[in-house]
């Protein structure tokens, strides 16, 4: 705990009267985290480097570009996270400071477990050039994201903690990572292909969705306590959303869709939805409490429905 305006610490939050709040949202995530921790390093890739050199030249190619995009998004999300860890702390907030830490690795760990599958198969020369070539991506990952968090270094206001939220949590992690994820996994289940990156996918978007119900919560604390950035929220949204879709769009249009097994407009109609329904949990703030939101179960069910729904499409791809 530092006084206010100063780089002094005042005392210790964990040594308040009443400790910490263990059923607080982001204490939740934490504990939950710990509990399902699990090391790239102990992940077999063996009969993914088969898969990928029985591939034809076209779809080593999809696969380079899909794991490049994945493992360059990861990377800038890890270096990008810290200013909002120090946003949070300005408040006093050590649960949500505690949580962004083991956050910040889980991201570290999606870069090695990437970069580890790309070293199995045998992807190891330079492939900057898979992900300059693509408008949306730039815009997003070289723009808006150190835009959005470069922001609270300066200026750490629930405003600008709600555009950083929307542009990471909501639009890269929750419209693009996730998305990514789905098709991967469409991908591998219908080719019965990858069983690494297959169970990647599966950790990953499990770490990502406990990222997604704080970003919901925490945008969802900042709405009830000021309408006004519910405004911010849809205004950040609505501004990058399209560079989100064309990102995608770039992306699916370079290939048939049979080698997805999955048309363009199903990817398109998933990255739009999800979006959607999280808006909505965080609008639903408008008619609650500050101190309500505190204990939020709204953003972990919202999570916890898609991920049911992922286990529904899963199952019925592998049919």
């Amino acid at each position: 705990m530092r006084d206010n305006g100063t780089s002094r610490r005042s005392g210790y939050e964990s040594l308040r009267a009443g400790g910490l709040d263990w059923d607080s949202l982001p204490m939740r995530l934490f504990a939950k985290g710990n509990r399902k921790f699990w090391n790239p390093a102990d992940l077999d890739f063996s009969r993914d480097a088969e898969d990928f050199a029985a591939l034809d030249p076209q779809a080593k190619e999809m696969v380079a570009i899909m794991c490049a995009q994945f493992v360059a998004g990861e990377e800038a999300v890890t270096q990008d996270i810290q200013p909002f860890m120090a946003a949070v702390s300005s408040e006093g907030r050590l649960g949500d400071e505690m949580y962004l830490a083991q956050f910040c690795f889980e991201e570290a760990k999606h870069v090695e477990v990437f970069r580890r599958w790309m070293d199995a198969v045998g992807l190891r020369e330079d492939l900057n050039e898979l992900v300059t070539g693509n408008p949306g991506y730039q815009e997003i990952f070289t723009v808006a994201l150190p835009e959005a968090l470069d922001k609270l270094h300066h200026d750490p206001s629930p405003a600008n903690q709600v555009r950083a939220s929307i542009t990471y949590n909501h639009l890269i992690e929750g419209t693009l990572a996730l998305t990514g994820y789905y098709t991967w996994n469409r991908f591998c289940t219908a080719r019965d292909i990858f069983p690494g990156m297959r169970r990647i996918v599966e950790l990953i978007g499990d770490d990502e969705r406990r990222h997604m119900a704080w970003g919901t919560y925490t945008c969802r604390r900042h709405v009830a306590a000021d309408a006004e950035n519910w405004t911010i929220a849809q205004g950040t949204m609505r501004e990058l959303i399209p560079h989100a879709l064309r990102q995608i769009d770039f992306a699916a249009q370079a290939y048939p869709a049979d080698l997805f097994d999955i048309g363009v407009k199903e990817i398109l109609l998933y990255a739009s939805s999800r979006p959607r329904r999280r808006l909505k949990a965080i609008s639903s703030a408008l008619a609650e409490s500050a101190a309500d939101v505190e204990r939020d179960v709204v953003a972990e069910r919202l999570e916890d429905e898609f991920a049911e729904e992922d286990r529904r499409q899963a199952a019925g791809a592998r049919r």
